[in-house]
């Protein structure tokens, strides 16, 4: 049957995609056509489902640059022929993924779901098919004739978050992903109920414009008591290292020892950008608030504001990809690109 609604189901890999294997009975990665014989249920929606299969299909442990920009390349290529698109991924870095997503797209007027499953498919127990259906059904959800939900977003057990707002907070409970800075943009249970108010769109008449140049010339810096200046100072000495992400404690603070101070305000002086973020899931960096956080100020670091560290990753490799001037990349850092974080 045709139906008026069509969703792309993109098949990336990751737990949700395992099953066991007739040769071994082992969990092992499964084919497409062997996937979706185990969601039967998708017959069932009032959606035209079609589906396509990276291969291979890979564990979301070994995700990289590229893998985000054949996502965003494989919805591209589909975007005309689609209302909306479900990504099914690994949970281990879904938020980067999601993220990363969000950052290559400008003007995006179609729902891009993420989800995945802390249970493969082929285990009784899962949580997958729920995961995948509700996907589904958000991804061609419209109201008066436009998307609901147009924007990169991750579902999860009962929750659609802004993609890059998301965290994995779990290995062992089905609600695997939380949004601690950000509300929730729909809550499924008998109903789906949509929160519009939480909820980009884009009023332009502009066409999807998909940029997918990353550099990843950077590195995330964990504070922790005790920690060498060595430590640090090597970390700044990294070859052709254009960024740092440093995870400070508390809102926004640093040791105010020298030899912090003078690492950091070499780095910054020799054009390397350095964010702030906070090693805290819930709250964001206030820069100044405390005096430990005045040496980082002057030693030129920029505050992450209440970024999740995957994005702030994301987003610096997304402009480090299209910028060379650091008071470029600098400027844009200050600014929520897509509703990533609360200025």
């Amino acid at each position: 049957m045709k139906y008026d609604t069509s969703v792309l189901l993109i098949l990336t890999g990751g737990t949700i995609s395992m099953g066991e294997s007739p040769k071994t009975g082992a969990l092992a990665p499964l084919d497409k056509e062997r996937m979706l014989k185990l969601i039967p249920e998708l017959e069932m929606l009032p959606v035209n489902v079609s589906s396509v299969s990276f291969d291979p299909m890979i564990d979301s442990s070994d995700v990289e640059p590229s893998f985000w920009v054949k996502i965003a390349e494989t919805i591209r290529d589909n975007y005309d022929k689609y209302d909306g698109f479900v990504v099914l991924h690994g949970t281990d870095t879904m938020a980067y993924s999601a993220s990363a997503v969000s950052f290559m797209f400008r003007h995006l007027r179609k729902p891009v779901i993420f989800t995945g499953a802390q249970l493969p498919l082929g285990v009784l127990r899962s949580d997958a098919k729920e995961n995948v259906m509700n996907a589904i059904e958000i991804a061609a959800a419209k109201k008066e004739g436009k998307p609901i939900v147009p924007e990169v977003a991750v579902f999860f057990e009962d929750a659609l978050m802004r993609g890059n707002r998301t965290t994995k907070k779990s290995t062992e409970f089905f609600n695997a992903f939380y949004s601690y800075n950000y509300p929730d943009l729909a809550k499924s249970g008998v109903h789906i109920k949509y929160a519009p108010v939480h909820i980009m769109h884009d009023e332009t008449d502009k066409p999807l414009v998909v940029n997918t140049k990353f550099d990843n010339n950077l590195v995330v810096l964990t504070l922790f008591p005790g920690i060498r200046p060595d430590v640090v100072e090597m970390v700044f000495r990294i070859p052709k290292l254009r960024a740092v992400v440093l995870k400070s404690f508390g809102a926004g603070n640093a040791p105010s020892a020298p030899w912090l101070y003078d690492a950091l305000k070499k780095g910054t002086d020799a054009g390397i950008v350095v964010v702030n973020v906070s090693q805290c899931q819930i709250g964001r960096v206030e820069m100044g608030l405390y005096e430990t956080s005045l040496n980082l100020q002057k030693a030129g670091v920029l505050s992450g504001y209440d970024m999740t560290i995957e994005t702030a990753v994301t987003k610096l490799m997304h402009l480090l990809g299209n910028y060379v001037d650091p008071q470029d990349i600098m400027d844009r850092m200050k600014i929520s690109l897509c509703g990533e974080m609360t200025v």
